[in-house]
C-alpha cells in the first residue's frame, strides 16, 4: 500500500477559508486523478470554533460553485506535524503561528502560503501580498473572492503536488513559478 501525500489548509478558525480550500483542491485531485495519493484535510489556528460547521456564507459559495459542502471545523495541533506533508497557510499571520508551531525546523518547512503558488500574484517581496483576506466580517462578495483566488492558488497547487506524488521524493511540494492550469468550470 502506497503512503498517501498528506496536505492540510489552515486559517484562522477554521469556517471560511480552509474549509473552501480544502473542498476546491479535493476536487481538483479528484479530477486529476489523484485522490487514492493525495488526503486533504483542513484545521484553524484558534479553536473557539471546533465542532462547528462551516460559515453560513461558506457553504452557499461552495454550493453555488459546485463543491462539497460537508464540514466540520478543528484547530491544527502541532503534533500533526508528523502526519502531514504540506501544511498550507491561508495568510501571512498564519503562515508564521504555524512555523513558530512547528516541533522541528523539517515541520516548519512544509508550511506555505496558498497564493505562493498562484501565477497570477506576480512577485511579491512581502508575504502579506499573498494573503487569502479573511471573509468573515464582510459581505457574500468577499467570499466569492476568496473562492476565487483559491481556485486560482489551487491550480498550481495541483501542479506541484502532482510533480511530487509521481515523482515519488519525499518532501513538501514547492510553488513553481511560471506554471498555471486554468480552472475549467463546468458549463449549467
Amino acid at each position: 500500500m502506497t503512503t498517501r501525500y498528506r496536505v492540510c489548509f489552515v486559517c484562522t478558525g477554521n469556517i471560511c477559508r480552509s474549509p473552501i480550500a480544502e473542498s476546491v483542491f479535493r476536487a481538483r485531485i479528484a479530477e486529476d486523478g489523484l485522490d487514492g495519493l493525495v488526503e486533504i484535510d483542513s484545521a484553524g489556528t484558534g479553536g473557539w470554533h471546533e465542532g462547528d460547521g462551516a460559515d453560513p456564507r461558506t457553504i452557499a459559495v461552495l454550493h453555488a460553485g459546485g463543491y462539497p459542502t460537508a464540514h466540520t471545523a478543528r484547530q491544527f495541533r502541532a503534533s500533526w506535524f508528523a502526519r502531514r506533508d504540506l501544511v498550507i497557510a491561508l495568510d501571512a499571520g498564519h503562515l508564521r503561528e504555524l512555523r513558530r508551531l512547528a516541533p522541528t525546523p523539517e515541520d516548519a518547512a512544509k508550511v506555505r502560503l496558498l497564493r505562493s503558488y498562484s501565477c497570477r500574484t506576480g512577485p511579491a517581496s512581502d508575504p502579506a501580498d499573498l494573503d487569502v483576506p479573511d471573509p468573515y466580517y464582510g459581505g457574500f462578495a468577499g467570499f466569492e473572492e476568496c473562492l476565487e483566488m483559491i481556485e486560482t492558488a489551487c491550480d498550481g497547487l495541483l501542479e506541484a503536488v502532482r510533480a511530487e506524488v509521481t515523482s515519488g521524493a519525499p518532501g513538501p511540494a514547492e510553488p513553481r513559478p511560471g506554471l498555471h492550469h486554468p480552472h475549467h468550470k463546468e458549463s449549467a
